[in-house]
């Protein structure tokens, strides 16, 4: 390609021995043919399905669901429901991940064209009965400084979450994490296991209601359900959690004020400049509070 000069360099023949600099432009040229068969018209007619749900999605304003927290030209934050996965597990799912897509269509920033050659993303996952922040990536760069950022956790993450018991003081817990991929669930201990990971997390009591504590978690790492787990073993179980919560609370909770996921909340991302998206509380927190505190 090179020697029939399909690839220029500034718009001149290039011999591909050159070495590049800033503000050079590279254009390859391809024939119809050559295109077609390097794209492959199957991935081609894939992306235009998921581009038209995409679209449908758009015109639903289902986005409307994740109210934007922050947003600049290179991401964007939501605040996420519960009962909304963060990514799709399945192919007919519909993910924060798609209204996210259809948010930037609705706003003019994602055009067919731009679909089919880069596809913005959800930078971080949150258990689909998570509420609270969830990071987006608009543009390459917004995708790779906040990758990087959660991967060396120089973001510091924050939750509240509404636990039963009284935690009187803070508190911060290490421990080791071992998980089972076929359930989907994970384990706590104070001692290392095979293939377990050390998990630390720091724990601050903020309001104590009834026999609830409302908590404030630092997650310092940040492993599968490791607040849940963590907090569940140190005997303090997430209000509503289902899988690692007490079965008596949780069926009051339900009875009386229709809790039916736990109550943790990414609520406080802090970038290491000091910028900070916070997310305000769900309501239910609030209702509780309410009949313990007049």
């Amino acid at each position: 390609m090179l020697r029939k000069k399909n690839i220029t360099l500034n718009n001149k023949k290039a011999t591909g021995k050159e070495k590049l600099a800033e503000e050079d432009v590279i254009c390859i040229y391809f024939s119809d043919e050559t295109y077609e068969k390097l794209s492959g018209s199957g991935k081609r007619e894939a992306l235009s399905g998921e581009y038209e749900k995409i679209r449908q999605l758009t015109e639903r304003k289902a986005y409307e669901i994740m109210p934007v927290l922050w947003e600049d030209e290179n991401m964007v934050f939501f605040n996420k429901p519960v009962n909304l996965l963060s990514q799709k597990a399945r192919k007919e799912d519909i993910s924060a991940n798609e209204l996210f897509l259809a948010y930037l269509m609705n706003q003019g920033e994602l055009s067919k064209e731009r679909f089919e050659t880069f596809k913005p993303s959800v930078c971080n996952r949150l258990d689909r009965n998570t509420s609270g922040i969830l990071a987006c990536g608009k543009t390459m760069k917004g995708l790779q400084e906040l990758s990087a950022a959660f991967k060396d956790r120089s973001l510091e993450k924050y939750y509240i979450c509404l636990v039963a018991g009284n935690v009187v003081q803070s508190m911060r817990g290490s421990g080791y994490l071992l998980k089972d991929e076929w359930k989907n669930q994970v384990t706590v201990s104070e001692k290392e296991l095979p293939d377990s990971s050390r998990i630390e997390t720091a724990y601050e009591p903020l309001e104590h209601f009834g026999n609830f504590t409302l908590l404030r978690v630092h997650l310092i790492t940040g492993k599968s359900h490791q607040i849940r787990a963590h907090l569940a073993h140190l005997g303090f179980p997430i209000v509503g959690d289902g899988k690692y919560g007490n079965r008596e609370v949780n069926r009051q909770v339900k009875e009386k004020y229709g809790v039916t996921s736990q109550l943790l909340h990414a609520a406080e991302l802090r970038f290491p400049d000091g910028k900070t998206i916070f997310a305000p509380n769900p309501q239910i927190f609030d209702t509780i509070k309410g009949v313990y505190v007049k």
